[in-house]
């Protein structure tokens, strides 16, 4: 009986610290110190990569086909901080209409954005973007324990969104953003449903797949996706 009572006495022991954690809520993510940290990762991309290039490839759709594109470009991108972008077109097919008033205008746009005293104005912070914390809880996106922030735009832009970013929650890396622009890139479509996935190269975040969803009165329905790829990085030298 007393053997009982002591292995009885012993469990206990044991299971006390198993049931104390168990009833003890998950500590909350500390919210403010996360977007810092995005807004550090953010500051220290712009300062650190100096170049880049890469290939993109574009494809548009239409209507409910996902499968085979009305139009389609493959460019070479070639990023240099302090000037911008640009782009070399290496192929492209299809439609020219959608080319035209598709494909063409989303390098202009992008010109456009990464011009040294623009390219600020669209980075996902908190000095562009409300950011509230979506839930405790860390999802698993592309590789990387993230949690989810919601984000209002504090102005309106085409490359601007209402919706939902997710970043690493150790060093503030984006790894997915998914909303609705803020205002239209064009006059032949409603505002856009974008999304973009996110890898890490050399200690950056840089994009690996966006997709574009809108609606307009002439085009009807239309799809735009982005893939990228061989990636080549001019890091500066400890920057990490």
């Amino acid at each position: 009986m007393k053997c009982a009572r002591e292995a009885a006495a012993s469990a206990a022991l044991i299971l006390a610290p198993v049931l104390q954690a168990a009833a003890t809520p998950a500590q909350q993510p500390d919210a403010a110190a996360i977007i810092h940290r995005i807004d550090v990762a953010t500051q220290s991309r712009y300062d650190n990569v100096l170049g880049f290039t890469d290939i993109e490839h574009y494809a548009i759709f239409r209507g409910s086909d996902e499968s085979h594109p009305a139009a389609e470009m493959t460019v070479k991108t070639t990023y240099r901080r302090g000037s911008g972008k640009t782009y070399q077109i290496l192929s492209e097919s299809g439609s020219s209409f959608l080319l035209r008033i598709g494909l063409h205008p989303l390098l202009d746009n992008e010109k456009d954005i990464n011009v040294p005293g623009h390219v600020e104005q669209s980075w996902f912070t908190s000095a562009n973007y409300d950011m509230r914390l979506k839930s405790a809880a860390a999802q698993r996106i592309n590789g990387h324990d993230c949690y989810a922030f919601d984000v209002t735009a504090k102005r309106k832009a085409p490359n601007m969104i209402d919706g939902t970013v997710w970043a690493d929650g150790q060093n503030g890396l984006l790894m997915r953003i998914d909303g609705i622009a803020t205002k239209s890139p064009s006059m032949f479509t409603g505002a856009p449903h974008m999304t973009r996935d996110y890898m890490v190269l050399q200690g950056f975040s840089m994009s690996m797949h966006a997709r574009a969803e809108s609606n307009g009165a002439i085009v009807g329905r239309t799809v735009v996706t982005i893939d990228y790829s061989q990636y080549q990085l001019q890091v500066r030298q400890n920057s990490r």
